[in-house]
């Protein structure tokens, strides 16, 4: 059974460490240029293998003793939010434009940027992470793709909107205090398991 609450926390998790990300001013670009739809259908799928990898790597960690992978867990956390201290406002990326404009050309554009370049990302790990931490792999999925689809949503549909009203530097801090938080929870229940 689905666990809205974790489902939330992983929603929320992610939304934030995801907004400020690179791909969501890739999403806004492709946006401008093609169709929002055949856009968001690519990133879309691009987003749910993903998570999909991420939930089954964190669903390998609860193999693990529960005081090791808490520890993890937490240290994990701790360096994502440190990471996203860390991080400097990047650059827009240049993006190669497909020939045309169907469906399954600007899609696959879409589709083929974000599995390359979230490969390995921060979300990536946190999504792992907090399956491995709930061990609720569908309810964690489930957050984990609805926070990085409403990003991409964003990104394509109103992007530039947004950063207008919201400095990106406070979603980044916000982001980071959340990962703080639950870096502080886990590594605690490590310490007192």
């Amino acid at each position: 059974m689905i666990s809205i609450s974790i489902a939330a926390v992983a929603f929320g998790v992610v939304f934030l460490a995801e907004l400020p990300d690179k791909t969501a001013l890739a999403g806004l670009m492709l946006g401008t240029r093609y169709r929002a739809s055949y856009v968001f259908a690519g990133v879309a799928a691009a987003f749910a293998v993903h998570v999909a990898l991420a939930v089954a790597a964190g669903s390998v960690l609860t193999l693990l003793p529960h005081r090791l992978v808490q520890a993890v867990v937490g240290l994990l956390f701790l360096a994502g939010a440190v990471t996203l201290l860390l991080r400097r406002d990047e650059g827009e990326e240049e993006i190669r434009q497909p020939a045309d404009q169907g469906f399954w050309k600007v899609s696959g554009a879409g589709f083929m940027l974000i599995l390359v370049a979230e490969f390995g990302d921060l979300t990536q790990i946190m999504t792992a992470n907090l399956a491995a931490r709930y061990d609720d792999p569908v309810s964690v999925g489930l957050g984990a793709v609805l926070a990085l689809w409403a990003v991409a949503g964003i990104g394509i549909l109103g992007g530039r909107t947004l950063m207008k009203f919201v400095p990106l530097r406070l979603i980044t801090r916000v982001a980071a205090v959340v990962m703080l938080a639950l870096a502080g929870f886990s590594l605690y229940e490590a310490v007192a398991a």
